[in-house]
């Protein structure tokens, strides 16, 4: 889901009520239907031979080596180079030579039979996705030369002052020159529903300065009639569409979904901005002006590969097609605002065609961040599962816009929406809705005519002047109705104003500030509409007879909801933003992996929207829209991620993430603990300290992560030690990488990779864990304290040590269970430098077997 509401819950839900093969995967017991495959082959991809990307030296760091591969494209779809003109260089010849060896394996074992190549892979993955029957599936995966074949499955997408609050003015920005420099060369590309090449937020000319050249980049702009040329560059740098899948389903609607990088939904043009877009574009909506938006590196490079639709979200074989296309172009960071609508079956989460393709990312220095997923708040909800994928949650920021009005019986009643208020000093009638009918066109018994969605059911007398009451309705949630069109009818009747109540059906969900162009406000909540129910009807002049309102005898007046408060206490896990325990597998078993990695804010983000974007009614023809979810918090992590790599051009993504994760904040803006909303309902009611299952390493640091001190480093080989480790994964492994696990030394459990972290999902009296710093500063002095988890006895060793520069230590952590419980426990280990450097390490134990007979409830 883009953006967390009770719209996207409700709608997903109808889904999987109405129509559930929607959501789900064909039919597996109908042998003559089709459906498309993802298909590898034991040749490794090129991305494992050649160094067209980067390499990672031994050392931790990443080398820049050459350029990246591309494919051609066929079709009525133009591409052109954006117009700095920098000379590609692709190996097109190697693409077309593997798409020529798919081809004819295809034909070879597939004799004769029809079939419908959709996508020839060869960068990350080698191997191709096709339309076949089961059948023929199974005929492709008895081949000698086939190592897996996997049915493809449907995917789903998941500022103006988070800058200010993360500290970048003064902090990360000033560090690089100020926003004129914040990001500068760095390629961050986009895997999303594509992007609004318009957008002021995306031009190349809105600088003193000249965007460079960003020379290792390779990618190209597809032209088409909505996407024409000259839609990319210096900061639009790439652009494509990915369809192929769906296409073969026939469920791609062209004029809706837009074949080309368009972005007719708005979540792409978002996260883009979020992320990247230019500094100081002014945000007005509704005619409002809300102040100026900035992504978090302003001067980064935007590149777009568009896989998700508004129609039907996405699919895997579009998605792994554009992160192979996304590493052959030569970008630095991929960003993905998506998760699988289902945990991947199988051995382990981690085998799934998009993670194992993103491992192969990372191996070539791209650092990858994916949303949590707006599943939460229910435990082991997280849908981002790999330890070489950077996950991040949501968290609110310290920005609120409150609305409010006022009764004439002196209550004042708390709500939502970006309108102005009402004539100051002066009270306003109310009306509601089902009073202010108009006799000759409505029907009283109409169970939708309190929604305020047709002029022509209402009387202009009773309305003019007066404030209008109507019902906020589970038909608004669906986007069957719309605050825009009862805003519309409103204007028409000449009311001074709209209020909106709750029905009581619409209980326990978030309601995000919507523009009104007119004074009105959303009453959140079931209470406080019940109070104003009250009030109205208890004011009310009724003939006995006729049951006519002789008077309506309740007033009130609107305060307005445009100005913001920066006063809440902030930031906080939000209730949508979905947790830990990483699940292993379907069961699901706990990973020792920690998840989410990080949190950034997601809740009310303002930024960029598509001018054709339909993901949002009420921001329908705007240039900037406020979003909610995980899907905007993974864009400020890219973002910040382009200023660390920015800084330090050889640090290789795990060094990238132990940068964001050791510095990260696990206190809010005030100095206390971290909360996290553990309910839908009532949310602010229901909260608790955040555990790292909750917020990982904790919030977002911006400036401390550009000055880490210390650096854990994973390499590729380590995570191909720690796949083979998974119980029944070796044939697993050898079909996903065409690597044997024989050819590793040895294994590595979850809990002894080279993580910022510490998760054990199962201790069993005790354990040893090690983890190696490297020292990316001056010479320092650490000292090294510590937390236990409840239940658990800790020491490390050496609890004091030097370091040189460039050199590295070994830290030792015995764990102790001292008790019996199958209740979570968390800690933290502190490495604190005599330079000002100070590292956090987060410590999650599951079930702890003493061998003792204590036990802790």
């Amino acid at each position: 889901m883009g953006s967390f509401d009770l719209k996207h819950l409700m709608l997903l839900f109808w889904f999987v009520l109405v129509v559930p093969h929607c959501l789900c995967e064909e039919d597996d017991s109908d042998d003559s239907s089709s459906a498309v495959y993802i298909v590898s082959l034991r040749n490794s991809p090129a991305s494992h031979y050649y160094g067209e990307l980067r390499e990672m030296s031994s050392n931790g760091f990443q080398v820049k080596s050459g350029g990246g591969g591309g494919g051609a494209s066929s079709g009525r779809i133009q591409f052109h180079k954006p117009r700095y003109g920098n000379a590609t260089k692709t190996n097109k010849r190697y693409g077309s030579y593997v798409a020529q060896v798919h081809d004819s394996l295809l034909k070879k074992v597939l004799k004769g039979e029809k079939y419908l190549k959709v996508y020839s892979y060869h960068y990350l993955i080698d191997g191709f996705a096709v339309l076949v029957t089961q059948q023929q599936a199974e005929k492709l995966a008895r081949s000698s030369e086939v190592s897996n074949v996997v049915l493809d499955f449907s995917v789903r997408t998941a500022t103006t002052h988070t800058p200010q609050f993360l500290g970048l003015p003064q902090g990360a920005w000033s560090q690089e020159g100020g926003f004129e420099g914040a990001g500068e060369g760095v390629v961050i590309g986009f895997v999303d529903t594509g992007i609004d090449p318009t957008h002021p937020s995306f031009a190349d000319n809105k600088s003193e300065h000249a965007y460079p050249v960003p020379a290792h980049f390779n990618g190209i702009c597809e032209v088409t009639r909505d996407f024409p040329s000259g839609s990319c560059n210096r900061k639009l740098v790439g652009a494509r569409h990915f369809a192929a899948s769906a296409i073969t389903r026939g469920i791609f609607n062209s004029t809706q979904d837009y074949a080309s990088p368009f972005d007719g939904d708005g979540h792409g043009t978002h996260t883009a901005a979020v992320a990247a877009g230019n500094h100081g574009i002014p945000v007005i909506v509704a005619g409002h002006h809300f102040g100026n938006a900035s992504g978090m590196a302003p001067r980064s490079h935007i590149a777009v590969y568009k896989a998700l639709y508004k129609s039907f979200g996405g699919f895997a074989a579009d998605v792994v097609a554009a992160i192979d296309q996304a590493a052959q172009d030569g970008v630095d960071i991929i960003s993905l605002s998506i998760t699988p609508n289902r945990r991947p079956p199988g051995v382990a989460t981690f085998f799934n065609p998009i993670d194992m393709a993103l491992l192969s990312a990372v191996k070539a220095g791209i650092f990858v961040v994916q949303a949590a997923g707006n599943t939460g708040p229910s435990p082991t909800s997280v849908s981002s599962f790999s330890p070489w994928i950077f996950t991040v949650g949501a968290a609110s920021h310290d920005r609120i816009y409150s609305n409010s009005m006022f009764l004439g019986n002196n209550v004042t009643i708390p709500g939502v929406g970006l309108a102005p208020g009402t004539s100051v000093g002066k009270l306003y009638t109310l009306v509601h809705a089902h009073h202010a009918l108009n006799n000759d066109t409505a029907d009283p018994d109409d169970m939708y005519v309190n929604e305020c969605q047709d002029a022509s059911k209402f009387s202009k007398d009773l309305v003019r002047g007066n404030l209008l009451m109507c019902s906020y309705s589970i038909r608004f949630v669906l986007g069957l109705s719309t605050i825009k069109q009862t805003l519309g009818m409103a204007k028409n009747l000449s009311a001074a104003g709209v209020v909106f109540y709750i029905d009581p059906f619409v209980i326990g969900y978030q309601i995000n500030p919507v523009p009104m162009k007119m004074p009105g406000i959303i009453i959140a909540s079931t209470n406080d509409s019940k109070i104003l129910m009250q009030y109205y009807n208890s004011s009310l002049e009724v003939d006995a007879v006729s049951k006519k309102v002789n008077k309506f005898g309740a007033v009130a007046s609107i305060c307005g909801g445009l100005k913001a408060n920066y006063s809440n206490a902030a930031p906080k896990v939000m209730y949508y933003s979905a947790r830990g325990p990483d699940p292993e597998d379907t069961l699901p078993h706990e990973a020792d992996i920690l998840k989410p990695n990080l949190l950034a804010p997601g809740n009310l983000i303002w930024a960029a929207w598509s001018s054709l974007g339909t993901d949002s009614v009420e921001f329908q023809g705007e240039n900037f829209a406020i979003m909610s979810g995980t899907s905007m918090a993974a864009p400020h992590v890219a973002g910040l991620a382009a200023l660390v790599r920015q800084k330090f051009p050889n640090f290789s993504p795990t060094a990238v993430a132990s940068a964001l994760s050791t510095t990260a904040s696990q206190h809010d803006k005030n100095g206390g603990p971290i909360m996290a909303q553990r309910s839908y309902a009532s949310a602010d009611l229901n909260l608790s300290p955040a555990t790292p299952f909750d917020m990982g390493s904790g919030f977002l640091n911006a400036t401390g992560a550009l000055n880490p001190g210390l650096i854990f480093y994973s390499s590729y080989d380590d995570y191909m030690a720690f796949l083979c480790g998974i119980n029944g994964s070796v044939p697993v492994v050898l079909n996903y990488t065409g690597q044997n696990c024989w050819s590793y030394n040895s294994t590595v459990y979850g809990a002894d990779l080279n993580l910022p972290s510490i998760t054990i999902s199962k201790l069993n009296q005790s354990r040893v864990v090690q983890r190696t710093v490297q020292n990316v500063a001056g010479n320092e002095t650490y000292s090294v304290g510590w937390s236990a988890p409840y239940g658990v006895s800790v020491s490390v060793s050496p609890t004091h040590f030097t370091i040189a520069g460039g050199e590295k230590q070994v830290l030792s952590v015995l764990m102790n269970a001292t008790a019996n419980s199958s209740v979570a426990s968390f800690g933290r280990i502190g490495l604190f430098g005599d330079q000002g450097h100070v590292l956090s390490i987060p410590l999650s134990v599951i079930v702890k077997i003493s061998s003792n007979n204590n036990t802790v409830s």
